[in-house]
């Protein structure tokens, strides 16, 4: 594929068919990968994909230990400082909690990917309380989830930020195409777009009925999974029953400042991460007829969080790691992306654009995707953002 094109002609096609165009930024590679997965398993040192029960708990203990300190701070002392001290000391809470939880939530979807220990009961029962505590249906998101890595890259079948082709995007969509309207558009999203997810399938794949998380009869669960939705669902009643007690007994303004803000912050970490792992003018999606897994499981961005990478486990700049090898621990990730890259070559994609600047880089020139025009591969659909 694209035998006889050159880099840089095909850079000057992306500019012409009004997608972000840069020279340090390249697309995707379109041939078929050189290697297959057994080989990249290969080049990655065997005990990369060995789970430690210990070394997992280890990780959790220590983020819950940070949690529950900062929420002793807070919940301690917040209530004495004159009130413009406050002003300044809740926001810290707010952010500094937020960044953990963020990273306690990782570790529950590693439950979700049997990479938490070698015991699956282990792993589910783990990930049931911790999503929970997120009011996230453990095992809905699992099964969903699932999907998408099953499907990555898939304009059909893959479960989340599905991109739309210029004709199913919305009317008013042009209107939003400035920086009042992106910022209104981006603020929603981050503040709103998980719970909408789970509760509206929004961004996700279509199905032809109700969609909902929460639903054991919904269309993307098969009848052999209903049962454990409904556990999911119990999950979320005691979760909610726990945070109802909070509330009577110390006041819904202590509950939101301690536990609902930090929550939003968390949402908002995990649209972010998702968005950019997902979107970007380099990487491709695919209708049936070009689709293939491991094409589709290399269409994933690496980014760089900075110290965040840490906190969140490296869920950020290990994701095409984690895509190749679900059931990896977080802890082995890098070690494995380091070894997997010589293999990988142009196949590996990695953006070190500072966070802030990618997603509304993003969010301006990745608004629908079409194939190239003129290209042979018309099952190919790269982002583009002139109406």
């Amino acid at each position: 594929m694209f035998s006889g094109i050159s880099r840089k002609q095909m850079n000057r096609a992306t500019a012409a068919n009004g997608v972000f165009a840069e020279s340090r930024i390249k697309r995707m590679p379109l041939a078929k990968p050189p290697f297959t997965l057994g080989q990249i398993k290969k080049a990655i040192p065997p005990h990369c994909f060995e789970r430690s029960l210990l070394r997992s708990f280890s990780y959790v203990v220590y983020d819950l230990c940070i949690s529950f300190l900062l929420f002793y701070i807070a919940a301690t002392y917040f209530h004495r400082p004159p009130s413009p001290l406050a002003c300044v000391a809740w926001p810290i809470y707010w952010i500094l909690q937020g960044c953990i939880l963020t990273g306690v939530w990782v570790i529950a979807h590693e439950c979700g990917h049997h990479a938490f220990s070698d015991y699956k009961w282990v792993d589910d029962t783990v990930g049931l309380i911790l999503h929970s505590a997120f009011l996230v249906p453990y095992f809905s998101w699992k099964y969903s989830h699932r999907r998408h890595h099953s499907n990555t890259g898939s304009l059909e079948r893959d479960e989340v930020f599905v991109p739309k082709t210029k004709s199913r995007v919305a009317w008013y969509s042009k209107y939003l195409n400035n920086p009042p309207g992106r910022a209104l558009s981006l603020g929603g999203t981050l503040l709103l777009g998980w719970p909408l997810y789970l509760a509206f399938n929004v961004s996700g794949r279509p199905y032809d009925s109700f969609a909902c998380h929460y639903d054991p009869f919904s269309p993307i669960y098969s009848d052999r999974e209903r049962l454990q939705i409904f556990i999911s669902d119990l999950g979320i009643l005691a979760a909610t029953f726990v945070l109802y007690s909070v509330a009577v007994s110390k006041g819904l303004a202590f509950l939101i400042c301690i536990y609902g803000v930090p929550l939003l912050v968390v949402n908002g970490f995990l649209v972010t991460v998702t968005f950019l792992q997902h979107t970007h003018p380099a990487l491709p999606h695919y209708d049936s007829s070009e689709w293939e897994w491991l094409k589709g499981a290399l269409a994933t961005m690496d980014r760089d969080y900075g110290i965040l990478n840490k906190v969140f486990h490296n869920i950020t700049d290990t994701h095409v790691a984690h895509h190749l090898f679900s059931n990896m621990p977080h802890y082995h990730a890098m070690e494995a992306t380091k070894a997997m890259k010589p293999i990988l070559g142009e196949f590996y994609q990695f953006d070190d654009t500072p966070v802030y600047k990618a997603i509304w880089r993003e969010a301006k020139e990745c608004l629908y995707v079409d194939p190239d025009g003129g290209a042979p591969e018309k099952g190919v659909f790269w982002y583009r953002n002139k109406f």
